[in-house]
């Protein structure tokens, strides 16, 4: 694929930016079956959460191509190949990960309506209604307004810039896939749908890693490209289910048992597969602190937020003092990862625990210092669920600048999950 060429002679009817229903995060879709059979009644409300406030996505983004991509969106439906890829394929050496009732139900879905409206030079893009269809947008959602943004910067270029310029970016992944092979033992995956630069890029990252990288690249969370590049499709589950089950929670009880609800339906939901713990909606040590004995046996823990190094020293006392060997455990790193840390990470943790890294923004959008007045550069912006039934969301996370929700009700959760000082690390993607 001459993708520089492709832009240059881009029309979006023919080439739209979300090209179908798996286009999407493989945790996703495993959430969303856990939610179908739990929680399918309850009324969520996502919101697009423009973190930096520098990126003026109204005074890029045309709010009619924008309009125009989220309408092709809701026109998608499964495809044959599609659904016999979810029925059929082995996921995590599962058959049938996706069962017949939820696949029929998701084969007749078409999403739901979304409201978009421009205030100042920002977007306000919500979607509200039954939370396993409103869930399905966050991915398509933060996609579309990513490429969209490049694409405004992108279409001031010249047909020969276009194509330096891209060969700048795989260049430059590529040293970084190179300084990857240093790392015997490597087991790292794409994590980077969300915000991509394009579909088309994030498919020329993966197939680069693939052959960079050889087994050592244990297959991408980006649906459609695992199916079709037969990869191994990756992901567990995400901060939004404890976000919601908090929310709909009674009174401070109900809530400091939350966290622990959503793994207990999701242990239930997966027959004992897919147990990796995401730890630091509420605090990592609060939650381990108080964490159920069977938790101890799962698989492994997902380090997304806070300073990792200290997560993963966390989890490891964690594992000791409950008689468990942090050898035997997985640990992933997620976070804003580039190749500086995660060969620091290795090193620090390889041969204590089971290292893995989920690489997201710094593997498939980083066009850092190639565009004039690095206009490519990725930013953060994300698609969260902002009330469910009527009941603020709130996240505190390990980092006090993802914090999100009313101040009271923040206030309150760190009352209720015991949450102290924070170091505050600045959020790069």
């Amino acid at each position: 694929m001459d993708i520089a060429t492709r832009v240059w002679n881009h029309k979006w009817k023919i080439d739209p930016i979300v090209r179908s229903l798996i286009d999407t995060d493989f945790y996703k879709l495993l959430m969303c079956q856990s939610v179908y059979h739990n929680r399918r009644d309850t009324k969520v409300t996502f919101s697009l959460i423009n973190r930096s406030k520098d990126v003026p996505l109204a005074e890029l983004i045309d709010e009619g191509e924008l309009r125009e991509q989220l309408d092709h969106i809701r026109s998608l439906s499964l495809t044959r190949g599609e659904s016999t890829w979810l029925r059929g394929n082995t996921f995590y050496g599962k058959r049938q990960m996706f069962r017949p009732d939820f696949m029929e139900w998701f084969e007749a879905l078409r999403l739901p309506p979304y409201f978009l409206e421009r205030v100042g030079d920002q977007y306000e893009l919500t979607f509200e209604g039954s939370w396993p269809e409103v869930m399905l947008w966050e991915i398509p959602a933060l996609a579309v307004l990513m490429e969209l943004r490049g694409r405004a910067v992108l279409k001031h270029m010249g047909r020969f810039e276009l194509q330096v310029l891209y060969a700048r970016a795989a260049t430059k992944l590529w040293e970084k896939i190179e300084r990857l092979r240093d790392l015997p033992d490597l087991r790292i995956a794409d994590f980077g749908t969300r915000r991509r630069h394009s579909f088309l890029w994030q498919d020329w990252c993966v197939q680069a890693m693939v052959e960079g990288l050889g087994p050592r690249f244990t297959g991408t969370s980006n649906c459609l490209i695992a199916k079709n590049r037969d990869l191994e499709a990756i992901g567990t589950n995400a901060h939004e289910l404890p976000m919601v089950y908090a929310a709909l929670a009674e009174d401070d009880a109900a809530l400091a048992r939350a966290p622990y609800d959503v793994l207990a339906d999701w242990q239930r939901e997966h027959e004992g597969n897919l147990r990796i713990i995401l730890p630091d909606t509420y605090g990592t040590e609060g939650f381990l602190r108080h964490a159920p004995d069977w938790l101890a046996g799962w698989t492994g823990i997902r380090i997304d937020s806070g300073a990792p190094e200290q997560g993963a020293e966390t989890a490891i006392r964690w594992w000791q003092e409950r008689g468990e060997d942090p050898r035997d455990k997985l640990v992933i790193f997620s976070d804003g990862l580039d190749v500086e840390k995660m060969t620091s990470l290795y090193r620090t943790f390889s041969g204590r625990v089971r290292v893995s890294f989920g690489w997201g923004t710094l593997l498939t959008n980083d066009f850092r210092g190639l565009a004039p007045d690095d206009r490519l550069a990725p930013f953060s912006l994300v698609c969260k669920a902002i009330s469910a039934n009527g009941h603020p969301t709130v996240k505190l996370s390990d980092n006090p600048m993802k914090a999100m929700g009313p101040e009271d009700q923040i206030a309150r959760y760190k009352r209720v999950f015991g949450v102290g000082e924070q170091q505050r690390i600045d959020i790069l993607v």
